[in-house]
């Protein structure tokens, strides 16, 4: 007896005449910004099918509201000089959402003091003009006035991970104390296992062109300081929730949540998707597809279909983390510090990687403009430490109110909390990752009308995943056109 296969219950292939079908999987940022993009492209004949495993759309940016008060719990802000998300904004009739920081600047945790975060480094990369006093030790500073005159052996095109890099001209200080705090709130990674091309790809052309130094390359790829730049970063009002709403609504994509996708197929006709558990499976038929997805989840889906891609996807790690969000009666928090907030140094004995003052940093969130509470950020977790978070909520609570209560002096009860977890939420842009992408995008554009968008690609950030997603989307309309 033949093989039963249940008929697809969504996504035949539409009929002679209507637009065509993609599947767009994942429904973060990346894929919404995919599917909003294809929709101005496409029009509205289109079937735009947005396949997302988890119960809500937005990935990593998530909103909760924190004693009635819109917080972002994912990320919380986006690079301002970088046009994609202001443009994407004005693009959705919400230019006016957009807010920028106080003039609160961030502090940094070493060596058992806290002080300004010194100014005058690339990425924690020292420049000549670098202020590390109070940050570095005796030892520290005066390995770092010497590398100047160390001779420099770089091999132009060479990738190497920029903490072993950093230890060998400058010692571990500059590693642990600066450039790992620094790096670490990008990536949740560590600047031993980051590679310098993908993460200060300024440096890496700068010692390409042959500077004489460490020092020296930093003080080239430093950017000029400019008084009528503006704002470095931007977040906004009302949380990223805003943003992701407005695009869906704008996309009109037939939203699929709670829904896995378990294997892409090549048909005759474009591609075929199998959805849902294995006992009732379901089919989506689609004449183009976009994948969105963290990296594991590519290598998984393309296994088959473009071995090469998934094989280069494999390359890629990922880090997990938590932010414990709280919500403290002001007259609680009355010895915190007028910051932006707090990195600390990979060799201090502190469970938090950073804490943001968000009421601080954010005007939109102070006290005085919400309901008079005081809310602030902790982040846990860097690369290859997931087994320290495999603790439930309330230890993970008590870690961090013992450490703003180390840095602080903070002892009272916050009145409301919120943990949330990212397990494998960023990927690590490791040795060589430039050309892992390169490679993964290369056999991705030889497969017919398929694209890949998202953070492991062109950048971690808002910014950067808008910008992959525009051109997925550009991508796959453009093999579609040549159906028509």
């Amino acid at each position: 007896m033949a093989e039963h296969v249940p008929r697809p219950t969504h996504g035949t292939r539409p009929t002679p005449g209507t637009g065509p079908t993609v599947a767009v999987v994942g429904g973060g940022i990346s894929g919404l910004a995919t599917a909003h993009r294809l929709r101005t492209l496409l029009g509205d004949a289109a079937r735009i099918v947005v396949c997302e495993r988890s119960g809500r759309i937005g990935g990593v940016l998530h909103t909760v509201d924190l004693a009635g008060v819109a917080v972002d719990v994912g990320a919380e802000a986006f690079l301002a000089r970088r046009p994609e998300v202001p443009a994407l904004l004005a693009e959705l009739g919400l230019a006016d959402v957009v807010v920028h920081p106080t003039r609160a600047a961030a502090s940094i945790r070493a060596g058992g003091r806290t002080g300004p975060l010194p100014a005058g480094t690339l990425m924690g990369v020292p420049t000549s003009a670098a202020r590390l006093d109070g940050v570095l030790s005796a030892a520290g500073l005066a390995a770092v006035a010497a590398e100047p005159h160390r001779p420099l052996h770089w091999r132009p095109g060479a990738d190497v991970a920029l903490g072993g890099l950093l230890r060998e001209r400058f010692g571990p200080e500059i590693a642990d104390r600066v450039a790992d705090p620094l790096l670490g709130g990008v990536y949740a990674g560590r600047v031993d296992a980051l590679g310098v091309r993908a993460t200060v790809p300024a440096l890496a052309a700068a010692l390409d062109a042959g500077a004489s130094s460490l020092t020296a390359a930093a003080d080239a790829a430093a950017p000029a300081p400019s008084v009528a730049a503006g704002p470095v970063f931007g977040a906004v009002r009302g949380g990223y929730r805003v943003l992701l709403d407005a695009l869906t609504a704008a996309a009109r994509p037939e939203l699929r949540l709670d829904t896995t996708v378990r294997t892409l197929e090549r048909t005759a006709a474009g591609w075929r998707l199998v959805l849902g558990p294995v006992p009732a499976p379901e089919y989506l038929d689609a004449d183009a597809v976009v994948l969105a997805v963290p990296a594991p989840a590519v290598r998984r889906l393309l296994a088959d279909a473009v071995p090469a891609a998934a094989a280069a996807a494999a390359r890629i790690e990922l880090a997990s983390s938590v932010v414990v969000a709280m919500a403290y009666r002001a007259a609680d928090v009355a010895a915190l510090p007028p910051t932006s907030g707090v990195l600390v140094a990979a060799d201090e004995p502190l469970s938090i990687k950073a804490a943001t003052h968000t009421s601080t940093k954010w005007g939109h969130l102070a006290p005085d403009a919400t309901d008079g509470h005081y809310r602030l950020r902790t982040s846990l977790g860097r690369f290859g430490e997931a087994h320290t978070l495999q603790v439930d909520d309330e230890t993970l609570v008590d870690r961090a109110r013992a450490d703003l209560a180390t840095l602080h002096a903070i002892t009272a009860a916050p009145v409301a909390v919120h943990v949330q977890r990212w397990g494998g939420g960023l990927p690590q842009y490791g040795v060589g990752h430039i050309g892992t992408v390169a490679a993964l995008e290369a056999a991705v554009a030889a497969a017919p009308r398929l694209a890949v968008a998202g953070a492991a690609l062109h950048g971690v950030g808002v910014p950067a995943c808008i910008g992959t997603a525009r051109a997925a989307a550009d991508h796959v309309a453009s093999a579609l056109a040549v159906l028509r």
